[in-house]
């Protein structure tokens, strides 16, 4: 079974038409691999094509610009990150991607930024792109309005009020990545991919891929599939914070990257992930756990659910290594 395909022509505004048909769709999704495509999502081509010329000049601006804004120098982990520099599958090598990371423009006075919590505070831009925070201004804007959109959808998919998560969406905390993955090196062992296999531990990701493929996705049954590009469409999947809030019922599935373009170029993706309010409480919503049942989870707001991920994460590169 492939990816399915989501049509949000008729249910991009609160009480569309089409909208219990959309969560109807996302429900399917969310309860196989979580993965799904949207299409007539509303964005225009022309962003998310600005956005792909913006990546590409990014990513190849000059070793020593990048090295001097590497997210090792930033406490939000904002900027450059070098080729190798992560390992998202700890039994593989080191992924063979470069990127970029920016997020919301939260001002210096925002209680948040004030309490120094992950992801909020300042961006690093490079002088010779003066255009670039701009830009992703625009796309970090039309990406939220999705993302809220989306978990309006996610609320239908569960019979809850359309709204049931506006309110966790007050001060969200967003990442952008550009991503610049080399090609395939041709003596490559099985273990070496762009990215490794992972799940993604927010709530949603929304990935502009360009048209050479390389995404694959773990099935429940364990296959992986891949997740080929198709025009006019963003390729969604669910987070871990998702099963969190779900008990368990929806699913955040492991996926991966191999750049195999046979021509030898490389591949940019442009993934967004959307995380509600550093404070919001993530716990089973109602209708998700049956009387008497202990959640599989415990509760925790989404801040303590990051910082927990990357214990886990970090401690397993650790003992790797």
């Amino acid at each position: 079974m492939g990816i399915p395909v989501i049509d949000l022509a008729n249910a991009l505004q609160p009480g569309s038409p089409g909208s219990a048909q959309a969560a109807q769709a996302l429900r399917a999704a969310a309860t196989d691999s979580g993965f799904f495509y949207v299409r007539n999502h509303g964005v225009p081509p022309e962003l998310v094509a600005r956005q792909f010329a913006l990546a590409e000049r990014l990513l190849t601006l000059p070793v020593a610009t990048r090295a001097a804004l590497s997210i090792r120098n930033s406490p939000t982990s904002r900027g450059f990150e070098a080729l190798g520099a992560q390992t998202l599958d700890a039994s593989a090598r080191p992924d063979l991607k470069e990127s970029f990371y920016c997020g919301m423009a939260y001002p210096d006075d925002h209680p948040y930024v004030r309490a120094g919590y992950q992801t909020y505070g300042h961006n690093q831009w490079p002088a010779e792109v003066p255009e670039a925070p701009a830009l992703c201004e625009a796309y970090i804007q039309a990406m939220l309005a999705l993302s809220r959109r989306l978990m309006q959808l996610l609320a239908l998919s569960l019979a809850l009020p359309e709204d049931y998560f506006d309110a966790t969406s007050e001060s969200p905390m967003l990442t952008l990545r550009m991503l610049r993955y080399p090609p395939h090196p041709a003596d490559a062992d099985e273990r070496t991919f762009g990215a490794g296999a992972h799940t993604d531990w927010g709530a949603l990701t929304i990935l502009a891929q360009d048209s050479h493929g390389g995404l694959q996705v773990q099935t429940p049954a364990g296959d992986w599939i891949e997740a080929t590009p198709m025009e006019g469409t963003f390729v969604v999947n669910l987070g871990d914070m998702i099963p969190r809030w779900t008990n368990g019922l929806y699913h955040s599935n492991p996926h991966r990257v191999r750049n195999h373009r046979s021509s030898g170029a490389p591949r940019y993706a442009i993934p967004f992930f959307y995380e509600p309010d550093y404070l919001a409480r993530i716990e089973p919503v109602p209708g998700t756990v049956a009387p008497g049942e202990t959640p599989r989870f415990a509760p925790c707001t989404a801040g303590e659910h990051l910082r927990e991920m990357y214990q886990k994460t970090y401690a397993a590169q650790a003992t790797a290594a």
